[in-house]
């Protein structure tokens, strides 16, 4: 039967015969570490008896002790986003399997608001931060506040080569190109995104190089910028559909969504996808493979891009040195971008 009154080490250590230095690093240091801290069997009943009498870590004594306050924060576009809500998804699980706390503040990839909300995040003395709404200028990671507060970039990387999580973007827009060439398509644009992500950027980079390498490169015209949404994607789909005389086979969006919109355009056309236009997208979101065209995407690695990035910023803030990581995407061919219209154009 459990002891009246808040359960603590020092009970828990009485109760088991052992010092309560040893059962405060097997409850209170990362699960992981709990078996060097003791042997086994000892940190399994350790666990089991704090189970059993229900104890609960004291997360700010914790941080008295330590002089961390055991908090992440995650700075994202915007947490509606489905990519980045499952990179969150994966950094917050993360967190908790090494006992820390992870909290979001959307940014609206506006610059003077991530300068506002950087600083907001550092107010609360969090031991790091995980960014996920870096530019390719790396602008708004000047802040002087931010040079003694480790943090990680992911899904984005910038030019100045901060450390990062992110897909291969740069891979995933040549499979998409390789793809469309093998099915014989020499008339391709691109829907290439926001220019100061490097997700759009690399995307479309892969891809156009790639297209070049095969002999037919694409004209500046068939490279459209857009917002990462549905109605950016459609905006961009109908200005590169609309010359009836110039009017491309397929089309390659750098984003799920706009990839979306791009169907929608499509279909105000009478386009039917997979036949009068091939199309993909990038990410495959769950939504991909459900929709009444099911839409050939490439699988970003999304869940793990936040795991990778929370045992990096462990890895900083115990002070070693970290490299960036690039996951490997996937293609995955669907039926929106149908069957081959002429022979393979792969080239070299």
């Amino acid at each position: 039967m459990a002891d009246k009154g808040p359960v603590t080490l020092q009970s828990i250590a009485e109760r088991l015969g052992l010092h309560v230095s040893t059962v405060s690093r097997v409850l209170n240091g990362p699960r992981d570490r709990g078996v060097r801290a003791a042997s086994g069997d000892t940190a399994q009943r350790i666990r089991e008896l704090a189970d059993e009498l229900g104890y609960r870590p004291n997360p700010l004594a914790a941080g008295l002790r330590t002089r961390r306050s055991n908090l992440i924060g995650v700075l994202v576009p915007r947490l509606s986003e489905i990519v980045m809500a499952t990179v969150y998804e994966g950094a917050e699980e993360a967190a908790a399997e090494r006992g820390l706390s992870a909290f979001v503040t959307n940014t609206h990839d506006d610059p003077a608001l991530q300068r506002e909300r950087i600083a907001m995040v550092l107010a609360r003395r969090v031991d790091g931060l995980i960014i996920g709404d870096a530019h390719l200028d790396g602008a708004a990671l000047d802040l002087p506040e931010l040079r003694d507060t480790p943090f990680v970039l992911v899904n984005r990387r910038t030019r100045a080569g901060h450390t990062s999580v992110t897909c291969d973007d740069r891979l995933g827009g040549r499979l998409v190109a390789e793809h469309l060439l093998a099915l014989g398509h020499r008339s391709v644009g691109v829907i290439a995104g926001e220019p100061f992500a490097s997700t759009g950027a690399d995307r479309t980079r892969g891809f156009v190089d790639r297209y070049r390498e095969a002999g037919l490169p694409v004209p500046p015209h068939r490279v459209v910028h857009s917002a990462f949404d549905t109605a950016g994607g459609r905006r961009a789909a109908s200005t590169l559909l609309a010359a009836v005389d110039d009017r491309p086979t397929a089309l390659f969006a750098v984003n799920d969504f706009a990839a979306i919109g791009a169907a929608g355009a499509a279909r105000d056309l009478d386009l039917r996808l997979g036949h009068d236009l091939a199309l993909a997208g990038f990410n495959d979101t769950p939504l991909a493979a459900e929709l009444p065209v099911p839409l050939t995407s490439v699988h970003s690695p999304m869940a793990e891009q936040g795991r990778r990035a929370v045992a990096l910023l462990v890895r900083r803030i115990a002070g070693e040195d970290t490299a960036s990581e690039v996951l490997p995407p996937r293609l995955m061919a669907r039926e929106s971008t149908g069957g081959p219209v002429g022979p393979p154009l792969l080239g070299p």
